[in-house]
Parts: structure tokens; C-alpha cells; sequence
């Protein structure tokens, strides 16, 4: 590998640290004011909502919304969680669509 390849990992790893324990080395306890705490407790759930809608919405074969099964999984997932509040539940029912609609078993 030539210098520029180890230059950009070294410069990588450098904002990784940094960002990492900036917090950590400040001195003294960091207070957030009421609003920046409330609005990070959602931070997760948005990361996660950001990495799955995509899968979930957009399709690379096809343009049509309706032809895609992890729309339908998910779908049925959400709506299992919201009624019975199971993960196990939400991942069999879930999962159980996404199949059986991958297969072409089911009408949508």
C-alpha cells in the first residue's frame, strides 16, 4: 500500500479516537440543558429507522412499492409489536410474510 492509503487510515482512526473520548477527557461532569437530553433519547431509534426504511422501501429490481416483500414483512411486524407488544412474535410474523411473499405464495 502506497502513503496515501495509510495516511487516510491513520486520519480515520485519528477522528475515530477523537470523537470517541472527547467527552470523556473534559474535565468536570457535562450538563445538557433539558431540550438536548430529551432529543437524545431518540438518537437510537432514528440510526436504526435510518438504516432500515431504506431496505424496507426501496427495491433495486423494481420501482413498484407493492412488489416488495421486506415492505410487507415489516409491515406485519410493526402492526404484530403495536397489537402484542412480542419480539418473538414480531420476528415469526414478520419473517413469516417476508417468506412467504418472496416466494410469490402470497397475493401482494
Amino acid at each position: 500500500m502506497d502513503l496515501y492509503v495509510w495516511g487516510g487510515i491513520l486520519a480515520i482512526t485519528l477522528a475515530t479516537v477523537v470523537a470517541r473520548t472527547v467527552l470523556l477527557l473534559l474535565p468536570g461532569q457535562l450538563s445538557w440543558p433539558p431540550s438536548i437530553d430529551a432529543a437524545l433519547r431518540y438518537a437510537p431509534a432514528c440510526a436504526l429507522a435510518g438504516i432500515i426504511a431504506p431496505d424496507l422501501l426501496f427495491v433495486a429490481d423494481s420501482g413498484e412499492i407493492a412488489a416488495n416483500p421486506k415492505l410487507w414483512g415489516g409491515l406485519v411486524g410493526i402492526f404484530i409489536f403495536a397489537t402484542t407488544r412480542s419480539m418473538i412474535a414480531t420476528i415469526g410474523g414478520g419473517m413469516l410474510v417476508f417468506t412467504l411473499s418472496r416466494l410469490g405464495l402470497l397475493p401482494f
